[in-house]
Order: C-alpha cells, then structure tokens, then sequence
C-alpha cells in the first residue's frame, strides 16, 4: 500500500482548498488519465474525513476523476456549525456547493456511514445530478436509534438518540489530540474496536486515527447538543451538531423511493458491522439489553433499530419493478469499513456500478 507523507497524502493525491458559496472545503483529488470517462465523489462518514478514502481513489479505474471532500466541521474543511434541524441538509448542500465551484454538474456518488445518509439526501434534492449511488455501510433512512422497521418513533421525542448518546470520554479525546491506546474509548481503540473486524490485517493505523482527530467537538459539531426526555435513558435530540442530523426526528431520507430519475445503486456492507447493524453497539437500547446501560425498560418499549432490514425494505421498495437497479453486495466477516477490510472486492463492486450506470447511459 502507498505510504502517506507528513502531510498525509498518498502519491497521487493532491489537496486543496475550494471557496463557495457556503463554506471553504477541502477536496482531494486524484485525476483522471486519457479521455475521461466521469467524476466520482468521495463522501466520509462521522468521526473520520477524505484521508480515509485515498486508497480507494488510487484504485479506482484511472479513466475516472476522484474527487472526496471533507463535510464540515471534518478533516480541512471549515468548521461551521451544523444545523441538525436540516437533517443531513447542511452537509449535502456543502457538497453540491463545491462541486459547483468545481464545475461538476453530474457525478457518481459513494458515501460511506454517514456520508451515505448524505448522498442519499443529495439524490433527493438533485437527482438529475447523481449517475450512481454506492452506499457503504450507510446509516438507516430513518436515522440512528429509536425507530420501529417502519421508522416509526418509539417515543414521541426519540429518547436516547442524538447529541446525547456519545460517550463524553471519547469526545474529551478527541478534543486533546489523544492518539493513545491506554483507554477502551481512545479514538484508536475506537477504531480498532468498531471500525473495522481485524485491525491487524489493515496498513496505515496512524493516518486513520489523525482523520478521526481532524473533527471538531462541540455542541455545534460533534457531538451536538441534547434535551431532557422523560423517557429512558433521560435524554432526546437537539436542534445542533452532527449526532442530531441523524436523529429521527430530523432525518428522514425514505424520500429516496420517489426519486426521478432513479440511479442505479449498490450497496455494500459487512456482516460484522458493528456500527450499523440491526444489533448495533451504538444504540442505546441495545446497549440496554445487553445491561451496560442500567434502567432499560424492556424490549417492548424500547427494542433496537432495526438499521439494516431499515435500509433493506427502503431499497426493494426503491427498485420495485425495476430489476437490477439495486445491488446489494456482503462482505462475510467484514466490519464498518469495507473500502479498508475488503479493498480489492470493494473497487470490484464499485467498478460494476459504475459499468451499469454506462450501460443505462448515464455517465
């Protein structure tokens, strides 16, 4: 694998600064070779920024342009508050503002945790600008936590998801630059825990957890704000900061069901995911049942979020009466990070995306 220099940019990578019309973004490009055949856009998820993407660009087919961003308040991008009362809004606007600046009108788009919710958000709001959708262990349509299969609320104020739910230790670390390994909630053993199933097996540990370090903390980044609930575990959403756009009382992407036009889209994941999964270990209503959070009411009030069948039932209804417009690709024994885990079967999977997208003639 190529080694990142002190600036932790991989040979063939360059960065650089965009000014728009919302914020400054910093954009990491590797460029196309001969007759350009499209533009692929990079999308990270919470608590990482571009870096984590850069092997992935240099193996993408060289006859396409990859671009990754930092959202805000990630990696070099400026770190402006979030309006989490947008849902994911703020942060697909930002992506849509630089590639105007970029004069990229149309492009395929991968997103990954997070930035899958965010792509699917842009493919709501401009889907005459999206040739493909590949979600990565995308976050469910209807956020994180405190939803039935349906989406539905389990409570009326979504008790336990949001601004509340991150552990205070963690964000204290991430606030001091902590790259240790003394303490189960330091950002690397975070990643080594729930990032990825095998640590061991993947190269560039350090780069990773300087990505992770690059957010920005707070109640108007991450982790956001909260109120009281009434409700077990005594907290509910705010109105600021990155946990609360994924709250689903601000997030909602189902939408995506009615686009038009309708991209193709695949979507890959790992079957040891910890992070999304329907038996995820940061919901908190899991993590009641399991007894690490005490007071938990039982699964009939509140169960774990299904996040997985969540996505599953959205997609079907997404591609009904349209065979093959979604695939859905698993990785037996991967985590959260499958661009990482399974770096070859992943490009693979996203090479014959972007091949069905040709086909259907929307390059």
């Amino acid at each position: 694998m190529t080694t990142p220099t002190s600036d932790h940019l991989m040979a063939g990578i360059t960065a650089r600064d965009v000014d728009t019309a919302r914020l400054r973004v910093r954009v990491l490009e590797r460029a196309a070779v001969g007759e350009e055949k499209g533009v692929v856009v990079f999308v990270h998820g919470n608590v990482s920024s571009s870096l984590f993407y850069q092997p992935t660009m240099l193996a993408l087919d060289p006859a396409f342009r990859a671009l990754a961003l930092d959202l805000r308040g990630f990696g070099e991008t400026e770190r402006l508050p979030v309006d989490a009362t947008r849902g994911l809004g703020d942060f697909a606007d930002d992506v849509i503002a630089a590639l105007d600046a970029l004069g990229v009108e149309r492009a395929h788009f991968v997103g990954w945790s997070m930035g899958g919710g965010v792509v699917m958000r842009i493919a709501i709001d401009n889907s005459h600008r999206v040739a493909s959708l590949c979600l990565e262990s995308p976050v469910s349509p209807y956020g994180f936590g405190g939803t039935r299969l349906d989406g539905s609320l389990l409570t009326p104020d979504a008790a336990g998801t949001g601004g509340g739910g991150a552990n205070p230790d963690f964000v204290a670390r991430l606030a001091a630059n902590d790259t240790s390994d003394e303490s189960p909630t330091s950002p690397r053993n975070v990643y080594r825990g729930t990032y990825v199933a095998d640590a061991s097996a993947i190269d560039n540990e350090d780069l990773w957890v300087h990505a992770m370090l690059t957010t920005a903390t707070g109640e108007e980044n991450y982790p956001g704000d909260a109120t009281a609930s009434e409700s077990w575990p005594g907290f509910a959403p705010g109105t600021r900061g990155v946990l609360n756009t994924m709250a689903p009382t601000h997030c909602d992407l189902s939408g995506l069901v009615n686009i038009a036009p309708k991209p193709p889209i695949t979507w890959i994941r790992g079957s040891a995911d910890a992070i999304v999964s329907d038996a995820s270990l940061f919901d908190l209503n899991h993590l009641g049942a399991l007894g690490a959070i005490p007071g938990w009411p039982g699964a009939d009030v509140a169960p774990a979020q299904p996040m997985v069948s969540q996505t599953r039932v959205v997609l079907e209804r997404y591609a009904a009466g349209s065979p093959g417009l979604v695939d859905e690709v698993v990785f037996d024994g991967c985590g959260h990070s499958p661009h990482l885990e399974r770096p070859s079967e992943f490009i693979a999977a996203l090479h014959a995306l972007l091949d069905r997208a040709r086909a259907a003639g929307d390059a």
